[in-house]
């Protein structure tokens, strides 16, 4: 058993990454880089898998725990994964990281989550606000607006991170895997996650985008429907502030309009980071509806927002946290090299910051905590910094 003692007090967590397409080189060159740093006997790993890789999936979680010997290991199948400042979207990979948590806490393990028969979420833990969740979900089974709706009402204050596996095109694809020792679980469908101390955590959720025009408060509305902003038909709202926007910001809206729910209504000044961001599907002439993704209540205080590569860069800039040992990246897949001209975007800024390892995933969706609300996201990076 490796001696934790003997590490650099430096070194609490390492990451390594391979795109090599052979599975077991792979596994040889991303656990080295892990190994070589920190040694056997961790805490924690958690593994990303894509492409030809996760076929060797089996062979790869053996390898893991028989090198590494992690006390809990937790991961799932993506599109494309990250480790260290390195970013790789698409085709083979294996992302690693293994390290220690203060204390050697052992993390209680989310076993494989999955509908019942009535429809409700079962294999949920007690939680209450000094802990924080990890959740890995398959898009295609697991409701993880339902999960957050629950958690919402059950255990309110709890915070809830992570990402919906993205290396499916349909059920049953995805592979989803936690446990401890030998006593580990790989599913296709539900969800895997852990429970963590909050206080060992720092939460930021970067949506990328950035507000124009002002806000408004919905006066009148229902469902996903606003009929109403401060007294006026919404979509004669909307077209007036787009006829005062600058031709750039124009430009930007006619390319994807999305609307931002100000998360704490209690406030009276919003900046970019105060919003849910969430969609803006369409607008009825007729009637002056204007149809958002997310359901509406009278009171809401709502701006629109546009997303480019710069506001992205400058938000996720702007809500880092100070030095952290390490982190965990939920990034979306539309980010990385369909979003920003420089490669490793996300991995780049956040491992600038971890004086340990990095890792991470491209998601289907993100979850991530905004204000004191969780939701599930699009175009996020939503980042776990270990403290």
């Amino acid at each position: 058993m490796f001696d934790p003692d003997g590490v650099s007090q430096q070194v609490k967590s390492a990451a390594g990454l391979s795109t090599h397409p052979d599975p077991a080189v792979a596994t040889g060159e991303a656990l080295g880089a892990v190994v070589e740093r920190v040694g056997t006997g961790v805490d924690l790993a958690i593994v990303f898998v894509s492409g030809s890789t996760i076929a060797a999936l089996d062979d790869v979680l053996d390898a893991v725990r028989q090198l590494l010997s992690p006390s809990v290991v937790i991961g799932c199948s993506a599109v494309g994964v990250l480790a260290g400042a390195e970013e790789a979207e698409s085709g083979s990979g294996l992302a690693i990281w293994g390290g220690w948590l203060p204390e050697h806490l052992d993390p209680s393990v989310l076993l494989p989550v999955t509908i019942e028969a009535q429809n409700m979420l079962g294999g949920l833990p007690s939680l209450t606000e000094r802990e924080a969740l990890m959740v890995l979900a398959d898009p295609f089974t697991f409701p993880a607006d339902q999960l957050l709706d629950e958690l919402r009402v059950a255990a309110p204050g709890v915070p809830v991170i992570g990402g919906l596996a993205s290396a499916g095109r349909a059920p049953a694809q995805n592979r989803l895997f936690v446990g401890r020792g030998d006593d580990l679980q790989v599913v296709t469908d539900g969800a895997v996650g852990l429970v963590l101390p909050a206080e060992l955590l720092q939460l930021t959720v970067s949506q990328g985008c950035r507000p124009i025009g002002e806000p408004w408060v919905i006066t009148k509305g229902s469902g996903n429907l606003i009929h109403e902003l401060a007294g006026k038909p919404a979509l004669e709202r909307l077209n007036d502030m787009v006829q005062a926007l600058s031709s750039e910001e124009r430009m930007l809206a006619s390319q994807g309009l999305h609307c931002g729910f100000v998360a704490q209504n209690s406030r009276d000044d919003f900046n970019t980071g105060d919003f849910l961001i969430r969609g803006v599907l369409g607008a009825d002439r007729s009637t002056g509806v204007v149809a958002v993704g997310a359901a509406v209540e009278v009171g809401d205080v709502v701006q629109f927002q546009v997303r480019d590569a710069a506001s992205a860069s400058a938000e996720l800039l702007r809500l880092l946290p100070g030095q952290a040992d390490g982190a965990v990246v939920f990034t979306c897949n539309g980010r990385g090299s369909h979003l920003f001209a420089e490669p490793s975007h996300d991995a780049s800024i956040v491992a600038e910051l971890a004086t340990g390892g990095v890792v991470g995933m491209f998601c289907a969706g993100e979850l991530g905590p905004v204000g004191a609300t969780n939701a599930l996201h699009g175009f996020t990076a939503s980042v776990l910094w270990w403290r």
